[in-house]
């Protein structure tokens, strides 16, 4: 028989979940609950999805074929039949417009995936492994001291960028921007896990004999993932951007493929006869820019609610 103001298990649960105490949420759960009340975030992360979806489904939601030239209809203005105009060969912009963003976006996330495993595999052994440290954080800055826009150009005229695979993802292009960017993402991941090693929950798991792997698993690579995720979402973006500007200069995507850096300098050379084929491509990387910049900030506050 329980003697009054014995502590037994089923007081301690009654305690914990009858008299008003949180349970218990983890860093995903809170970071999730906090995005959720940006409203300017989840606004952009739904435009960011309406962009994603238009890109898969680009071959449904075309009104005509991206490649048909139709020369009687050519540098005409939006219109019932063609939503977003023609451009100077009579190819409909909307479709080059939903089309082209198969490619930007493959660009800018595919290239933030394999810059962010490059990053986190390079910092993770830097960071956990002293004799390498010296190495590979010399060799990380040697690449981090070349100017990122010259070292593209070099990449891509060294080998060309029209490797394209399932029919809209430039694997030169994609290439060209993750052996850039990789060295911001090695040196942060390094940095937060030369700090995760001092912090008591670790130094708490070495005292209670858990292994060097998994205090790694558990507590090291788990905890650096936040700030990789927000750095790869701002990176995203410039991505975007870097495409945009290597096409504009004429390193891009080779034609018929339509990326919105390619629409953007076909449409320059024609800015006075058809305006709207600058401005098209334009607020289609202007909007997707500023989404990624926005759930960017709305990671960042998430993950760390100090920075605000």
């Amino acid at each position: 028989m329980e003697e009054p103001g014995e502590i037994t298990a089923e007081r301690i649960a009654e305690v914990a979940v009858g008299d008003g105490l949180p349970p218990h949420r983890s860093l995903w759960t809170d970071a999730a609950r906090r995005f959720t009340r940006n409203r300017i975030a989840v606004v952009s992360l739904i435009l960011v999805l309406g962009l994603v979806g238009l890109a898969v489904l680009a071959p449904v939601v075309q009104r005509h074929d991206y490649r048909v030239q139709d020369l009687a209809h050519t540098s005409e203005g939006p219109s019932g039949t063609y939503w977003f105009g023609t451009d100077q060969l009579g190819r409909d912009q909307w479709s080059r417009v939903v089309n082209g963003a198969r490619i930007s976006l493959s660009v800018g996330i595919v290239s933030q995936l394999i810059t962010a495993v490059i990053g986190v595999v390079i910092g993770a052994l830097a960071g956990l492994t002293r004799w390498m440290d010296n190495l590979l954080m010399r060799f990380t800055d040697i690449a981090y001291s070349f100017p990122d826009l010259l070292m593209m150009i070099l990449l891509l005229a060294a080998f060309g960028s029209g490797l394209i695979l399932f029919g809209s993802v430039p694997v030169t292009m994609i290439l060209a921007i993750s052996l850039v960017w990789w060295p911001t993402i090695a040196r942060l991941v390094r940095g937060q896990i030369l700090s995760l090693q001092q912090r008591d929950f670790t130094l708490a798991a070495k005292a209670m004999g858990a292994s060097q792997w998994r205090i790694v698993w558990t507590h090291l690579l788990p905890n650096t993932f936040g700030p990789v995720i927000v750095t790869a979402t701002f990176g995203i973006p410039r991505a975007i951007f870097a495409e945009s500007a290597l096409s504009f200069i004429g390193l891009g995507i080779p034609p018929p493929n339509p990326s919105w850096g390619t629409l953007a300098n076909d449409g320059f050379r024609f800015i006075s006869a058809a305006p709207h084929l600058v401005l098209t491509s334009a607020l289609a990387i202007a909007v997707t820019m500023m989404s990624f910049t926005f759930i960017g900030d709305g990671l960042r506050d998430a993950f760390d609610p100090r920075a605000r």
